[in-house]
């Protein structure tokens, strides 16, 4: 009995919960997870998607081509959002109709804020894009680039998403470090 009322098992008071007879204090995961909206990206979220990729990776664009995404292909485009309205989360992808190569999509950049990594967002904002490539624009793959020495990247498109190593592009960085062109 606390505060005097009696508390059950399972039930929750003052943010912890009772399991087994034990005070049970939320992870910072499972606190984060809770806050965090997976949407379909909008004009007025561009900057604010441009600043999460700012912070979180050397491969950096123009405002104006997230905009050309946004106008091309605006299905493709998904953010996770925090309950404060930051961006963070996002993946920006594109369809590929090239002449001789099957209608795939492609993903064009993916990230997810240091703070909020290993909570299944970058799995989830990847799922929306490829659902909609697939549903949307009848995608007949996905393809996308990582750097070779990207191994957290690496291991979420191949363990989780189950893409494969398709080949090595040398060179494909504008630093000079090579890519793995995976499907």
């Amino acid at each position: 009995e606390r505060e005097g009322r009696e508390i059950k098992r399972g039930q929750y008071h003052t943010g912890y919960s009772l399991l087994f007879g034990h005070k049970h204090d939320k992870t910072r995961q499972e606190r984060e997870r809770e806050m965090v909206n997976i949407r379909r990206a909008r004009a007025s979220d561009l900057i604010r998607m441009q600043d999460t990729n700012l912070s979180c990776l050397p491969e950096n664009y123009h405002l104006k081509y997230y905009l050309y995404h946004m106008t091309t292909w605006p299905q493709l485009l998904h953010v996770a959002e925090d309950d404060d309205g930051r961006i963070v989360g996002y993946v920006l992808a594109k369809m590929e109709d090239e002449e001789g190569v099957d209608l795939h999509g492609h993903i064009t950049s993916l990230a997810v804020l240091r703070s909020h990594r290993k909570l299944g967002i970058a799995s989830k904002v990847m799922r929306c894009a490829e659902y909609n490539m697939r549903e949307v624009y009848e995608a007949g793959y996905l393809s996308l680039h990582v750097r070779e020495t990207n191994k957290a990247a690496i291991h979420l498109y191949t363990q989780t998403l189950a893409f494969n190593n398709d080949k090595r592009d040398p060179k494909y960085y504008a630093d000079g470090e090579d890519a793995f062109f995976m499907k």
